[in-house]
């Protein structure tokens, strides 16, 4: 999410349309605290977490394509949990 202040990369994200729910923040995963003034962008190499919930292991196959595809996505995988 380098380049963006705060969370704008997950408001900006084109979300798959099948999710239920989910969120972003540090509580997902992070690359730590950020050092730099909160209105400044995110440095290179900054990531934060994010959690997508669906109703069902084969939307959240088509989930997962869906968001590896986007270009500020690092990674991505089907967790199973429920949350």
């Amino acid at each position: 999410m380098s380049g963006t202040v705060g969370t704008a990369v997950w408001n900006d994200l084109p979300h798959f349309d099948e999710i239920s729910g989910g969120r972003c923040g540090q509580d997902e995963g992070s690359s730590g605290d950020c050092n730099h003034d909160v209105e400044a962008p995110h440095l290179s190499g900054e990531w934060i977490g994010a959690v997508i919930l669906v109703e069902h292991h084969l939307i959240a196959e088509y989930a997962l394509t869906h968001y590896l595809e986007q270009p500020r996505v690092l990674d991505a995988f089907i967790d199973g949990r429920e949350d």
